[in-house]
């Protein structure tokens, strides 16, 4: 499954069955949690096999059932961190689905987690993990023309990554974020709103990985 296919297969998944997740993919997922700490300097965190989390009012009330596992997303406090967070999450979240999980980006709809955040750090998001009880539905998008500056000769990779861009998770489904292709560089710019910067984060990493582009 290329990366395109990967993106359009994962969505919001908030019911989770009792299958525990496999020793051998436990390994790759820590694996790939720490390749990506090292890279960014965050300190995301695997926790398996602990209920506790989502069982809360909180999670309740945001449909939340049967999470066992999760992401949590953990790095020194800045005006970088949200963004940080969003975008090597979502890398987390894609490899995730690679390997027949499934995720839920979730910001307040839970209860204290048992992640380890030390001094001078702040735990940005958590993401649901495991099995799905089903796979989710696809989350309704703007039209590309509300989100991009799409010209008649833009370069096939920057529609590409439009295209992924439009398949990224964002807080509410609210799409906070604009696109446009300044010279031979695509420009990604968050709007004003609760988890944008979280947001920009997640739709820069699907860019770039379907793309193969850097963006601004």
């Amino acid at each position: 499954m290329d990366m395109m296919e990967l993106m359009r297969a994962r969505h919001s998944v908030r019911q989770y069955t009792d299958r525990k997740i496999e020793t051998e993919k436990r390994a790759q997922l820590d694996a790939f949690c720490q390749a990506c700490n090292e890279e960014s300097g965050l300190k995301m965190q695997m926790i398996y096999d602990e209920p506790k989390c989502f069982d809360s009012m909180m999670a309740h009330y945001g449909k939340f059932s049967g999470v066992a596992n999760y992401i949590s997303v953990v790095g020194l406090k800045g005006k970088d961190l949200d963004e940080k967070a969003g975008y090597y999450g979502e890398k987390l979240v894609l490899k995730a689905q690679e390997l027949g999980l499934n995720t839920c980006w979730v910001a307040m709809t839970h209860g204290k987690s048992a992640a380890v955040v030390g001094k001078g750090e702040k735990e940005a998001i958590i993401i649901s993990l495991g099995y799905g009880e089903k796979q989710g539905v696809e989350h309704k998008s703007k039209p590309a023309e509300q989100l991009a500056v799409i010209s008649a000769d833009a370069p096939e990779w920057y529609q590409t990554g439009v295209k992924a861009a439009m398949l990224a998770p964002t807080a509410m489904n609210q799409q906070k974020f604009s696109i446009a292709l300044e010279g031979d560089t695509a420009k990604i710019t968050a709007g004003t709103g609760f988890y944008t910067k979280l947001d920009l984060g997640i739709v820069k990493c699907h860019f770039e990985l379907a793309s193969g582009h850097a963006v601004k």
